[in-house]
């Protein structure tokens, strides 16, 4: 009897161990999913392991940054339909706006809660053409021309697409005085010469150097150095248009999910090391033209200088662009249909 009680204690006190110990190991280790849109895969991973440094120097605590990568409006409505992401870094804060208000697992007000409208790094919009500029592409008046042929991905799916298509109207806007008609035919114009709309700005930037189509393709400006990085100079040209938009790509903690995962304080750790000079750094190197002051002053020389105009200047905002332009039935479907007879 002695025996069988001592063997109960034991294994009572083994059943009250193990707890403690998987408690004590997942205080030491947490995961994070960072929802992405299409060009950051690396600029993220650098980033990651940078922040998962700087997090154990800190803390003591194991952080591991998991990644999903798409178009920016895919991206969003797969958060929207439940993925479980604790922080969201979209192409556009229209995205973050769509979650906000459908998904509800996060504040309205959630642009206020980081510098810069939760913006640590912007963008612009580029071309990327062949070797040499075989087809003497210089601005956004060459993409309309009947011997060119434009990759650019779907604005339905990709926030990369939105950015380009904007660029391009308020090109044309600007160029013809204000003329909604002018913009809205210059930019039908443009989508008769796109021979394919890939889901994604990575697709299409996989249509143009692997796949050897089309003559230019519109990027952002970091996804346009950094093809021509990795594919090797000899192969690319970039041309930087005489006007463009400022693109900027916010971030926001995804409350809900993070509350629920118990992330919350280290997802908004990781999300304010993105405005820190070690993360500006990383920006810069992977093309992104970084926000903070000090890291302008320190890496701004590197970025061409480009007249940029924002969505909130010549749009009135990205709700009512998404509405004007990018709604069922808006003026994209009605300009992509035209230009498809």
């Amino acid at each position: 009897m002695k025996t069988l009680k001592r063997i109960a204690q034991l294994a009572l006190g083994i059943a009250l161990i193990v707890p403690s110990a998987e408690k004590a190991a997942a205080q030491e280790r947490v995961t994070l999913l960072n929802v992405s849109y299409d060009p950051t895969r690396e600029l993220y991973k650098d980033i990651n392991a940078a922040f998962a440094r700087e997090w154990k120097r800190r803390t003591g605590q194991e952080v591991e940054i998991k990644q999903s990568h798409g178009g920016s409006g895919a991206q969003a409505r797969a958060v929207i339909d439940g993925l479980e992401a604790d922080v969201v870094t979209l192409g556009l804060a229209y995205d973050i706006d769509e979650i906000a208000q459908r998904g509800k697992t996060l504040p309205a007000d959630w642009q206020k809660k980081l510098p810069h409208n939760s913006t640590p790094f912007a963008s612009t919009i580029a071309f990327v053409v062949r070797k040499g500029n075989p087809k003497h592409i210089r601005d956004w008046n060459d993409l309309v021309r009947e011997d060119v042929q434009v990759i650019t991905p779907n604005p339905k799916t990709s926030g990369g697409a939105r950015w380009n298509y904007l660029a391009a109207w308020g090109y044309a806007l600007q160029r013809n005085k204000g003329s909604e008609a002018a913009a809205r035919d210059f930019v039908s114009r443009l989508y008769r010469n796109v021979p394919v709309l890939d889901a994604g700005a990575r697709g299409s930037t996989t249509t143009f150097t692997e796949r050897g189509i089309g003559d230019v393709l519109i990027a952002w400006e970091n996804e346009a150095l950094l093809a021509t990085k990795q594919l090797g100079p000899d192969r690319y040209d970039i041309i930087i248009p005489s006007v463009s938009i400022l693109a900027e790509p916010p971030v926001a903690v995804n409350e809900a999910v993070a509350a629920k995962h118990g992330t919350t304080k280290v997802a908004r750790a990781y999300l304010e090391y993105l405005y820190t000079d070690s993360a500006q750094a990383i920006g810069a190197k992977h093309f992104f033209r970084p926000t903070g002051p000090r890291s302008l002053a320190k890496f701004g020389g590197n970025f061409a200088k480009v007249p940029q105009f924002t969505v909130d200047q010549l749009f009135g905002g990205w709700a009512k662009a998404q509405k004007t332009h990018f709604a069922d039935n808006g003026v994209f479907d009605q300009v992509y249909s035209v230009s498809q007879k």
